[in-house]
């Protein structure tokens, strides 16, 4: 259902992106197989903003790994660039997802509301966090877990009300 729903969608993200059709359709069929495997880890809300997120970054690690085979000319760099900030309708869905997905983590007690930050917000990584923090990674990693539980539940009471 996904797929006929949001096909051209997904393409045409992954178009945006890339600029390479034969790449898009690829990232495009990547992009629901990670949402079929990823499905559970789906808090409810809004499909169409997560199936982008997952196109979105899908081609951008395709660009990186691009770019690390070629360099790119000057023209190309800013097409690419201008092109990654996506049409407004994208933009605004994103920001208005991420605004939410910021209260939520403010409803969280501490210390999961600033873990919940670090990593749904500011999308960093649980070494990253236990650097900054000057904790151990395990104890990071558990708190992400508690904090990723209690977001879930915070979304499905949304869902359901």
């Amino acid at each position: 259902m996904m797929v006929d729903t949001y096909q051209n969608l997904i393409f045409s993200v992954c178009y945006k992106v890339t600029g390479d059709y034969f790449a898009a359709e690829d990232l495009a069929q990547e992009t629901f197989l990670s949402a079929y495997k990823n499905l559970d880890g789906f808090e409810g809300g809004n499909e169409k903003a997560w199936l982008c997120r997952i196109a979105t970054n899908k081609s951008i690690d395709y660009l990186r790994g691009a770019g690390r085979r070629a360099v790119p000319t000057e023209d190309i760099f800013f097409e690419q660039q201008s092109e990654k900030r996506g049409s407004p309708e994208e933009i605004c869905l994103e920001k208005e997802v991420k605004e939410r997905l910021l209260t939520y983590c403010g409803k969280l007690k501490p210390p999961y509301d600033q873990i919940a930050k670090s990593v749904y917000y500011e999308e960093k990584k649980a070494d990253e966090i236990a650097r900054e923090r000057n904790e151990n990674i395990k104890t990071v990693q558990t708190q992400i877990y508690r904090a990723r539980d209690m977001l879930r539940k915070i979304y499905g009471k949304e869902r359901h009300a």
